[in-house]
């Protein structure tokens, strides 16, 4: 079955061709997909007058090469003349481009969820149905009605420790899934609605603290998860696992400890790592050249040390995937950290050496994610 997922900015179109069963359609835990698709084996027309009686919300998307918000509107308006000529009663969502932004598509229902909100995507003279739509409400949600936040340590999109978990690869349900520079515990927060556990660590007490207070919301917020139990500092401490598929879905188990992520001792098995190393300072500013060399040695040298310490305590073949920083130079371009064949040598597969593709960042953005994946040889 062909599937279509809509990515990025523009947005960008990726054409995937895969089965259901290898494939991820929970648009809620694709982090970076704003809306996903399914290729139509018939007629646009058709398929509308097959739908179910009662009035039909109708909204188009037009991705073709020449697309504009004139192609995206006649195409809804020709369908609609149509189907009310049949007796069908038809509400088009008026395009104000030529694609209906996520928030648009959200707010009209066109979600897949109901039959007759039907949202669909034009790519020359192919035709998708829209069967999810990424739920922005909450995304922002998670990010903004956390109880402990703190703007000067970064904050971390949702979406993006998505992806950072997602990146790390199909990992079976119940995974422990570590952050060693966890912060306000947006990475695990996101692992455990994933149905993951959580192991979670960081240098700062306060930050420990943070992560607890935001990881006890989500949970209280989520029905029939268990209860959480911070960890004492002796590596015993643990929330008792919830029983059955569904409540293990919803909830799962944390583990935290304050620690230095270049000489700690992790006291659990670790399936997989996702994480945002230290960005270095925040910057309104694009940096001097000697700005630059300094955090550069900085941030490097505390990344470079946690894979080091990280090396000899995860097993052959464990995932670790790391947000580093890359900062704007006046070129326009983003200037990373020269760290890989120094990775490659503490015993790490680099899957994305040529470095191109994997920068997340808002335009204009000074510190930008530069997302390394790598897998323990």
């Amino acid at each position: 079955m062909k599937y279509l997922a809509v990515l990025g900015r523009q947005p960008e179109i990726s054409i995937l061709e895969l089965e259901m069963s290898n494939f991820c359609t929970d648009i809620n835990r694709l982090g970076g997909t704003q809306k996903l698709a399914v290729k139509l084996e018939e007629k646009p027309l058709n398929y509308l007058r097959k739908l179910p009686e009662g009035k039909i919300t109708l909204g188009i998307s037009d991705y073709s090469k020449k697309a504009s918000r004139k192609t995206a509107n006649l195409e809804a308006l020709k369908l609609k003349k149509i189907l009310v000529r049949h007796g069908r009663s038809v509400r088009v969502v008026e395009n104000k481009e030529a694609v209906l932004n996520t928030a648009t598509s959200l707010h009209n229902g066109l979600s897949g969820k109901n039959e007759r909100k039907v949202e669909l995507i034009k790519v020359d003279d192919d035709w998708y149905k829209v069967i999810g739509v990424q739920d922005i409400d909450a995304y922002a949600k998670r990010d903004q009605a956390r109880p402990a936040r703190d703007a000067k340590v970064g904050m971390l999109p949702p979406k993006l420790a998505q992806i950072l978990i997602n990146l790390c690869g199909p990992l079976p349900e119940g995974a422990t899934i570590l952050d060693p520079f966890c912060g306000t515990g947006v990475v695990l927060q996101e692992a455990l609605l994933m149905g993951y556990h959580a192991y979670g660590t960081d240098l700062s007490e306060r930050m420990i603290e943070y992560t607890e207070k935001n990881l006890n919301w989500l949970l209280s917020n989520k029905k029939n998860t268990s209860e959480v139990i911070r960890d004492d500092g002796s590596g015993k401490a643990r929330s008792p696992v919830t029983t059955g598929a569904t409540k293990r879905a919803e909830g799962g188990i944390f583990l935290l400890h304050t620690g230095d992520a270049t000489s700690f001792k992790w006291t659990e098995k670790i399936d997989a790592v996702a994480c945002e190393g230290y960005l270095g300072r925040p910057m309104s500013q694009i940096p001097a050249e000697i700005k630059l060399k300094a955090e550069k040695q900085e941030c490097g040298s505390i990344i470079l040390g946690f894979l080091k310490n990280l090396s000899t305590q995860i097993e052959s073949n464990t995932p670790v995937v790391v947000a580093a920083p890359a900062w704007l130079r006046e070129n326009g371009t983003y200037s990373r950290l020269e760290i890989l064949d120094e990775i490659i040598k503490m015993g790490y597969n680099v899957n994305n050496k040529t470095r191109e593709g994997l920068l997340y960042f808002r335009e204009g953005q000074v510190v930008a994610r530069d997302i390394i994946i790598l897998r323990k040889k």
